[in-house]
């Protein structure tokens, strides 16, 4: 029979809201690059990014391709929501500024 352990209390999580990883609030955007996802959750991936952005952030998407179909897709589920804009435009590499209206 193993003694009773007294458990510490749990730290109080900061009153800012959010995971507490401090990167919340870098300036610029944070880069997905596409290449390196697995092509079966690459959508799912970048929808998920996206949704998680607040008003004013953005990704910058680099793509081997020219992403059309998935702008297509973002029109259809969150029309007027985010400024898409080319940055770079192929033809090995297509980066796009996606950032939250």
């Amino acid at each position: 029979m193993l003694p009773e352990r007294a458990s510490a209390p749990a730290a109080a999580a900061p009153a800012t809201g959010g995971c507490a990883c401090g990167g919340h609030d870098e300036p610029g955007l944070s880069e997905l690059d596409t290449r390196v996802i697995p092509h079966a959750i690459r959508h799912a991936t970048i929808f998920g990014a996206l949704e998680g952005l607040s008003s004013g952030k953005g990704i910058l998407l680099i793509a081997n391709h020219n992403p059309l179909p998935l702008l297509a897709q973002l029109e259809q589920r969150a029309a007027g929501k985010f400024a898409v804009d080319y940055v770079e435009n192929g033809p090995e590499t297509w980066k796009l500024s996606m950032v939250r209206n």
